[in-house]
């Protein structure tokens, strides 16, 4: 057993893919260890940002040997009679580069053949290392290669040395076009100088000391404790984002975490612009109080250890400054005319060709907002019956006046919360105020969802509008390709409509957003077909999700409601059902019953004539099928489908009696005609929760 290292050196890799690529070579590295039948104790992966190395600990000089079975002719065909080889056997042999009488008989199912054990020598492990990681090396997501001078080699960037050991030795080996040694370099300032490896295992400590830390997770744990220190110091807390944290540590060698400041004057400026400059442009972590509201610090990693530190903190303050004036002014330019103002410059931008400017886009949004509103009003529905249909309204035809803002210019991610700030500079309502930021809500999935009833009608208004004009022009997604994001809308609006508890018909909602478009949508009936069968599509999305299984939301779909918090219900009723005893059972005879009435399709009763019941089992499944329905009444008005489903459990035993012991399709028609009737009722009464039938249990 030995210990294997593997570096390649290059210029500076991609930051953001530094981590991808670590991750993909040592799942590469693994799978074709594994593939080749090479045992080894740890396998571990490091990236700096001029390397990618693997180490292997305890690993196996050699491939074991194995034994592989070569088949021949059949036995009767191998021999004469005089039990000689034939020119078939001896051809056999032959190719094997074997006599004849060693060969073996091999008995099958099909017969006896000829045959002969070889035995394959493993391959050393260092013959098989050089292809293993250049295997892998081109197996890495790089979206484009690139090649250096002469070298007809491609990688992401160009590559500089290479090193490839067993314990003390130099694998003799060329990977990536380089040849293998024991050489490397440290910090690009700290230690230019090639440094010699003797040990294999020693590469992380050679690498310390020469000022790099080559472990990507150490290294970012040892940032996160460094911020998480200095924003301590000044009682406040680090802004730190993963995607954030994973490109710092990706861009330096040896992480040292320093704190600087900016003029408290900035603070007026809208934070998330604040924030978004920091973090996107400067690669800084922000600090905020208890709060959440942003202080007037910053920290930053820097690659090098400066002999003054102060300097670095200076420059670094240096540099963010001009951007924080440039967002500053931004923010002061926009306060010179009110957010109606803006608004009216939507009329000039083009929300889609065929479907009008962005303008015209909010007065649907706005009538569509109101309707919704008034329909919260109208349904009396708890925490929102109080709504002003008014606000609903104007905070609709401002919602969008942001995105003629400078601010938003240069700031696209700030649509909807530089709206808020200006509406509430502006003096609107705070309701119409923080409606503007949480029309955007959810923005993506498990993201939280808009809290106000002002927010929740401009999020479903805008949602619904751009789904019905979308599919109205013929303009639905396909494949992977959804510019308009319209997945990620119909998830929005069911998360909406189900985790907030809304009794609503989305039916109506689309109906109202199809007549706000007027004379836009050619064929209205077919776009109400498309949003809604398009929504519903959703649902298998957004439950599978959750664990539910495809064929309890199939057996809710079966039925179509079209309430989103009512189909929820059905989900979750449908879910308990599935542990009950009588589920399987009842589910196949749900099945047989569909299918006996397929079948019978004009042959059915609206009522059972009890004077035609003349077997118990009939008798027995009409009394139960009578018993509950009086008990379901109640319930279903209710919506307790959990509660209806336990007691149509109840129906197995009379069920089970009725099919074990009654001929449905009887000689007489008129109890055939009554004993379809019967099974139609059971049918009915399953079908006002879900069509039980589609569960596989």
């Amino acid at each position: 057993m030995s210990t294997i290292l593997f570096e390649l050196g290059s210029e500076e890799l991609p930051p953001k893919s530094l981590k991808p690529l670590r991750d993909s070579l040592k799942a590469s590295v693994e799978s074709q260890l594994q593939e080749a039948n090479i045992s080894y104790d740890s396998l571990k992966a490091y990236a700096a940002p001029r390397r990618l190395a693997i180490e292997i600990e305890g690993i196996s000089e050699k491939q074991p040997d194995r034994t592989e079975q070569k088949r021949g002719p059949a036995v009767k065909a191998a021999y004469d009679a005089e039990g000689k080889p034939t020119r078939a056997a001896e051809g056999f042999a032959k190719g094997l580069g074997i006599d004849a009488s060693e060969l073996i008989t091999i008995e099958t199912d099909k017969g006896a053949y000829i045959g002969y054990e070889l035995t394959i020598q493993g391959q050393a492990t260092t013959e098989l290392l050089p292809n293993i990681f250049q295997t892998a090396l081109d197996n890495l997501p790089i979206a484009k290669r690139m090649r250096s001078g002469a070298s007809r080699e491609e990688f992401v960037r160009p590559v500089k040395w290479l090193v490839l050991m067993q314990d003390d030795q130099v694998i003799d080996a060329t990977v990536q076009g380089l040849d293998a040694g024991n050489q490397t370099l440290g910090h690009r300032y700290h230690s230019p100088n090639p440094i010699t490896i003797a040990h294999a295992s020693d590469y992380l400590s050679v690498l310390e000391s020469a000022k790099v830390i080559a472990d990507f997770d150490r290294r970012q744990q040892l940032i996160s404790e460094r911020v998480t220190a200095l924003a301590d110091e000044v009682n406040a807390r680090a802004i730190v984002p993963q995607d954030l944290l994973d490109e710092v540590t990706s861009l330096v060698d040896l992480p040292v975490a320093l704190r600087a400041s900016f003029e408290e004057r900035f603070l007026q400026v809208p934070q998330e612009a604040l924030i978004s400059t920091m973090q996107a442009d400067q690669k800084y972590f922000c600090l905020t109080d208890s709060e959440g509201k942003l202080q007037p610090y910053f920290i930053f990693i820097s690659n090098i250890e400066s002999k003054d530190p102060s300097q670095v903190v200076s420059g670094n303050e240096k540099v963010v400054r001009p951007r924080l004036a440039d967002a500053e002014f931004f923010f002061l330019q926009d306060q010179k005319q009110p957010l109606i103002e803006m608004a009216e410059s939507l009329k000039n931008r083009v929300f889609q060709d065929k479907l009008g400017t962005i303008w015209e886009k909010s007065e649907r949004i706005a009538k569509l907002a109101a309707f919704i509103a008034a329909t919260f009003r109208q349904q009396n529905i708890a925490g929102y019956a109080d709504i002003d249909v008014a606000q609903a309204t104007r905070a609709a035809m401002l919602s969008k006046a942001d995105l003629t803002s400078t601010l938003v210019g240069e700031f696209p991610e700030l649509q909807g919360v530089a709206g808020t700030y200006y509406a509430r500079l502006n003096g609107e309502p705070e309701a119409i105020a923080a409606a503007i930021e949480e029309q955007y809500l959810p923005k993506f999935s498990g993201d939280k969802l808009p809290q106000t009833a002002v927010g929740i009608c401009l999020a479903l208004a805008d949602r619904i509008d751009t789904l019905v004009g979308i599919f109205g022009i013929d303009q639905a997604p396909t494949g992977s390709k959804d510019p308009f994001s319209l997945r990620r809308s119909a998830i929005g609006v069911l998360r909406i409509l189900i985790e907030k508890q809304l009794p609503i018909n989305l039916v109506s909602l689309i109906e109202q957003a199809i007549l706000n478009y007027q004379d836009k949508l050619p064929k209205a009936g077919e776009t109400l077909t498309q949003v809604i069968d398009f929504i519903n599509s959703r649902y298998r999305a957004m439950y599978t999700e959750q664990g539910v299984s495809v064929d309890t939301i199939q057996a809710v779909l079966a039925i179509n409601p079209h309430m989103p918090l009512d189909f929820d219900q059905r989900i979750h009723a449908v879910n308990e059902f599935r542990s009950l005893p009588q589920a399987a059972t009842l589910a196949e005879i749900n099945k047989r019953v569909a299918n006996i009435l397929a079948k019978s399709e004009g042959q059915v009763g609206e009522a059972v004539d009890e004077s035609l019941l003349t077997e118990d089992a009939e008798k027995a499944l009409y009394q139960a099928l009578s018993t509950a329905k009086t008990e379901v009444a109640p319930l279903q008005a209710e919506a307790q489908y959990t509660q209806i489903l336990q007691s149509l459990a109840t129906l197995e035993v009379p069920l089970t009696g009725f099919f074990d012991n009654v001929m449905v399709n009887s000689e007489d028609e008129a109890l055939k005609v009554n004993r379809l009737t019967l099974l139609k009722q059971v049918r009915e009464l399953f079908l006002t929760v879900a069509d039980v039938g589609e569960l596989q249990i």
